[in-house]
């Protein structure tokens, strides 16, 4: 499909795939994005996973016909990227590659490619005809490798897995052609999952790329934006920057219920002090990365578990291991448990703020023996309030 002046899409959608990156649910497939800048010199940037070689190979023969390709640039080394690099060069044995240092190092260890094409460094060009393109590197976004590729004359950036989401492409490929209100909660699932503990590298990024007028996005997964690339970036800023919404995201363990029961006095009492956008979470039904998705959404988090085997419940152990993965600042945090006989999911989720996560305290926690009480009620509802008071402040 062409995009504009003689940059096409070839890239393929895999609509089988159960888990991302072994990880991350794909309830509505992925794709995996490259183009082909038809030019005096004709240029690929980026593969595809190497399962879909076949019809990667046939939308470039689409476009170009038995013509060679010249060079191919590789923005990103991740096999969903690279995976088709060394059939490549079998079908195209002449095409330089062009990649930065890191790049052929790690194409040497994953595909057994020593041969280094045109290596280049930041600020660097490459004369196609009527198409420049000039290289940026943003290493830790989210490789040490990674780097964007930008087409003057056309104001296109190839933006590697920056500016991706999850999500096959249903026909269209760029914005304007596609309704893309299920990309964007998909957008920050992708962020927060894959990206999001590289806000930093991400900002730096950015400045990389402040003044640099951009008609076109092409990331390597997700719709080609066009009519959205002013709120796509502003949503990479945003979450990078680590700001939220007003909102709560209330998330527990439970085994018998009672532990829930409590879950749903918080987030009553938060909705009736004026929270609007509040969520609750069960941590062993639902995938943690869409509560990590909504953790990166919204300010508050309250958790809370039972105490299990003298330690914390093991669903919210693990999540608050990922959160704590991700580096996340200026998040709002209340907590509670409970215990049959002997308490220690309180003392244990205060061990994970005091020691990893650093996030504000919020209320008082609230600890509950076997099941809910009228006090017990009274301290839920207590620390409802007080966390939506907190968010109210900010």
């Amino acid at each position: 499909m062409l995009i504009t002046n003689n940059i096409h899409y070839v890239g393929v959608n895999d609509r089988n795939k159960f888990l991302f990156e072994g990880l991350w649910p794909l309830p509505n497939g992925v794709s995996y994005n490259a183009y082909l800048i038809d030019d005096e010199k004709v240029c690929l940037i980026d593969t595809v996973e190497v399962d879909f070689f076949v019809q990667f190979i046939e939308n470039i023969r689409n476009v170009i016909g038995d013509r060679p390709i010249d060079y191919l640039v590789v923005n990103h080394m991740e096999p969903d990227h690279s995976g088709s690099l060394a059939l490549i060069k079998k079908y195209y044995p002449d095409v330089k590659i062009v990649g930065n240092k890191k790049t052929f190092g790690m194409m040497a260890g994953f595909y057994g490619i020593d041969e280094v094409g045109m290596e280049v460094k930041n600020g660097d060009s490459l004369e196609l005809g009527q198409h420049t393109l000039q290289f940026f590197l943003t290493p830790m976004v989210h490789w040490p490798e990674t780097m964007v590729t930008y087409d003057a004359s056309t104001k296109t950036l190839f933006s590697g897995d920056a500016f991706g989401c999850f999500g096959a492409l249903n026909g269209g490929i760029i914005d304007k052609d596609i309704n893309c209100d299920t990309f964007w909660l998909e957008m920050t699932r992708y962020y927060s999952n894959i990206v999001g503990k590289y806000g930093t590298p991400v900002q730096n990024a950015l400045k990389k790329l402040a003044g640099v007028p951009i008609d076109y996005i092409c990331a390597t997964h997700g719709p080609v934006w066009h009519e959205y690339v002013t709120k796509v970036v502003g949503i990479y800023d945003r979450l990078s920057r680590y700001e939220a919404e007003e909102g709560l995201v209330v998330c527990y363990g439970t085994m018998y219920g009672n532990t829930e029961r409590m879950a749903e006095v918080i987030a009553r009492a938060a909705s009736e002090a004026g929270v609007k956008n509040i969520v609750l979470y069960n941590v062993s039904k639902t995938h943690h990365s869409y509560i990590l998705r909504d953790i990166f959404r919204y300010r508050g988090l309250i958790v809370g578990a039972p105490t299990y085997n003298t330690g914390l419940y093991h669903e919210m152990d693990v999540l608050l291991s990922e959160i704590a993965g991700k580096d996340m600042k200026n998040r709002l945090f209340g907590w509670f448990g409970s215990f049959g006989w002997a308490g220690k999911a309180v003392a244990k989720i205060q061990e994970w703020n005091d020691n990893h996560l650093h996030f504000e305290a919020v209320g008082e926690p609230v600890e509950m023996k076997q099941a809910l009480t009228e006090e017990t009620r009274l301290q839920c509802e207590a620390l409802g309030r007080a966390m939506a008071a907190r968010l109210k402040e900010t």
